[in-house]
């Protein structure tokens, strides 16, 4: 003969298991550390860094330009 099964732990660990799955998932999708935050900014701010220290303003136009 078969096992006896309870139907209602069953189902109880049937629903634990998808909820770990669920979180699982979101921890993925959505998760990050600390100290990967703490990067991401950093190399956010160096970047912008690096792109406003390239950019030409239109008062330095004139120092550079042949229309005199």
């Amino acid at each position: 003969m078969g096992e006896v099964v309870n139907l209602r732990q069953a189902r109880k660990r049937a629903d634990r298991q998808a909820a770990q799955s669920q979180a699982a998932e979101n921890r993925a999708k959505h998760g990050r550390t600390k100290g990967e935050k703490a990067k991401l900014r950093v190399e956010t701010e160096r970047a912008e860094r690096q792109l406003d220290d390239a950019r030409r303003d239109r008062s330095d136009r004139g120092s550079y330009s042949n229309d005199e």
